[in-house]
């Protein structure tokens, strides 16, 4: 932090800069009052940077939490602070046309209410989502029924709706730790995620899109906005685009680039993102848009004003993950590994002086380790690391060579004396998962995971530091999201409902079982064809005609309703009924509490 300008004011100004109304109280609710937002809660983040937090994190965390209604140039308006990400409004003749309605319907619907306040009761006209990650679609329904024209990237559909279903309990569990759900919001708890303060946690929603991009430079007009897209898939997310404004002079940039190192994977899981295509997207922008935008403006963050710093912070933007890809490629072909090259890797020092390139929700350790996964996998060539014992056998073997538990808490103490705390964690790790009853070495673990949190610059490691802490101590907190939001379940295609099931089949429990069930959906006019054997549910449309063991004829939504247990009236069925009952006894329910510190 030496080399850092603290008394530098600029981000501070433009954070404030348009600012007409905040939302007062800062509370959301759902209609039954259950609090689903609370940016109240951080107002402790005015005071100055306590001990217990990184001051460069205290201040990302400061700036993000600053909320309300902020004009960004004449006709776009930005709603801060009332969830995850900022929703956008942009007025057109008749209406206005909302980017990125958030995560909760309830709080799209404050959000567009505060907008509404001082902007006039103007109807919702177009809505636009910019990429595949829930805080840009799941409020939609806060702000339309449908009926307006709805458009997003192509491919935007399948990769929103699987992302949340196929490893969706799991994510689901790591985003307690991610987020820091149970943890105080105080300068000792949860004090934001880098990206924004946090994920609200009301009514997700999804309404299908009504057109898809499918091309860089392809221009539509919403209610007379004309918007030119820029397609960016597998960069921050599989499927995202910017929006350029022509007429505002203004450029939308989504999450490809914000005021942070954002995420090559993030520690809730996901799918490794392309980071040479993302450096290569921010060189098109720089290219398309240069001296076209005054503005430049993201899902998250504040915006950048004036054409030549827009240029500027997208090209420090770009450098950032060109560097992060090359490097941890020259590195990976002198035979370093990922946590080699994590541990060896620095920015240069013009990017390391710029507060939008530090890891406050990404970071340089686990990005590196990101890219070397992508190009090289989980195995780093090393025969010793090929077929280690899991977790737990290999802690139990290592306490015993330490001399026991008592040997380990030891030798633990005395590299805290040092201040390894990286070092005791490891060994404290050992101890808790060979006896997760071993109450000192988890209150000592406790200790140092806290004290790891504490000295965090990236909010997302604090929350998972802090969170070990607490669920040590306390037990496992349960996950409160529902993965299964009816507006996603029905969103998914019928292939990606089959995969859904195929994914639960316990594979042991169907060794045996050989069957075949067609199922006509006679609202889309489709067959399709499972068939489980050795242990594989395998999928086919448009099948062979010889008879199956059962054929069902039923809907969509029939279809869904019966996958998840409920009974469904109105369903046809030809053949031995017995063999759904067979297929259903042979799937396996998700743990989504599962432990993560303790085993």
């Amino acid at each position: 932090m030496a080399d850092l300008p603290l008394h530098d004011q600029g981000d501070f100004a433009d954070a404030d800069r348009g600012f007409i109304a905040k939302l007062s109280p800062a509370v959301v609710r759902t209609a039954d009052g259950r609090v689903v937002w609370d940016g109240d809660s951080y107002d402790f983040l005015q005071e100055d940077c306590p001990e217990t937090a990184h001051p460069g994190l205290w201040r990302q965390s400061r700036l993000c939490a600053r909320q309300g209604l902020y004009e960004v140039t004449p006709g776009v308006y930005q709603v801060r602070g009332l969830d995850l990400s900022n929703m956008t409004l942009v007025e057109g003749e008749r209406g206005v046309v909302v980017i990125d309605p958030l995560i909760s319907t309830e709080c799209a619907a404050a959000a567009l209410k505060l907008y509404r306040a001082h902007r006039g009761d103007r109807p919702v006209t177009g809505v636009i989502y910019t990429c595949t990650h829930v805080d840009h679609f799941g409020g939609a329904r806060g702000v339309t029924d449908g009926g307006v024209p709805i458009l997003a990237p192509a491919g935007f559909l399948e990769h929103a709706a699987s992302e949340r279903v196929y490893a969706g309990h799991a994510m689901t569990r790591r985003a307690v730790y991610l987020y820091g759900r149970a943890l105080p919001r105080s300068p000792e708890g949860q004090i934001g995620c880098g990206l924004g303060m946090t994920a609200s946690t009301g009514t997700v929603s999804l309404i299908p899109p009504t057109l898809d991009l499918t091309r860089t430079g392809q221009e539509e007009t919403v209610d007379g906005v004309r918007m030119i897209f820029h397609l960016t898939p597998d960069a921050a997310a599989p499927a995202e685009m910017n929006v350029f404004l022509p007429d505002r002079r203004a450029l939308c940039l989504a999450e490809n680039a914000t005021r942070n190192q954002h995420n090559l994977l993030s520690l809730r899981g996901a799918a490794v993102r392309d980071a040479r295509a993302w450096a290569r997207y921010l060189t098109e922008a720089v290219s398309l848009f240069a001296g076209r935008a005054d503005v430049a403006f993201a899902s998250h963050h504040w915006p950048t004003w004036g054409g030549e710093t827009v240029v500027r912070f997208i090209e420090q933007q770009r450098d950032m993950y060109a560097y992060l890809h090359d490097q941890t490629l020259r590195l990976i072909n002198k035979g370093l590994t990922g946590p080699e090259i994590a541990e060896a890797m620095q920015m240069p020092p013009q990017l390391e002086r710029a507060w939008h390139t530090h890891g406050y929700h990404g970071s340089l350790s686990h990005n590196v380790r990101a890219v070397y996964q992508r190009y090289l996998g989980w195995f780093d060539g090393n025969p010793a690391h090929l077929w280690e014992h899991p977790p737990r056998e290999s802690a139990i073997r290592y306490v015993e060579c330490l001399g026991g538990a008592a040997g380990v808490v030891e030798f633990a103490r005395r590299y805290i004396g040092e201040n390894d705390l990286r070092f005791a964690a490891q060994l404290l790790n050992h101890a808790v998962f060979a006896d997760e009853g071993n109450k000192e070495a988890r209150d000592l673990l406790a200790e140092v995971y806290t004290r790891l949190g504490h000295g965090a610059e990236n909010a997302t490691w604090r929350n998972f530091y802090l969170m070990g802490a607490l669920e040590l101590a306390d037990g496992i907190v349960p996950a409160t999201m529902d993965v299964t939001s009816p507006d996603l379940l029905a969103a998914l295609s019928v292939e990606q409902i089959f995969d859904s099931v195929a994914i639960r089949v316990d594979g042991q429990r169907a060794w045996h079982e050989r069957l075949s069930i067609d199922w006509h959906l006679t609202d889309l006019g489709e067959r399709h064809r499972t068939t489980l054997c050795n242990g594989v549910l395998v999928q086919q449309r448009d099948p062979r005609d010889d008879a199956a063991d059962l054929t069902l004829r039923l809907t969509k939504e029939q279809l869904v309703g019966l996958l998840a247990g409920k009974g469904v009236e109105g369903v046809e069925r030809e053949g031995n009924t017995a063999v759904l009952q067979r297929l259903v006894a042979v799937l396996d329910r998700a743990m989504p509490d599962f432990a993560i510190v303790t085993a």
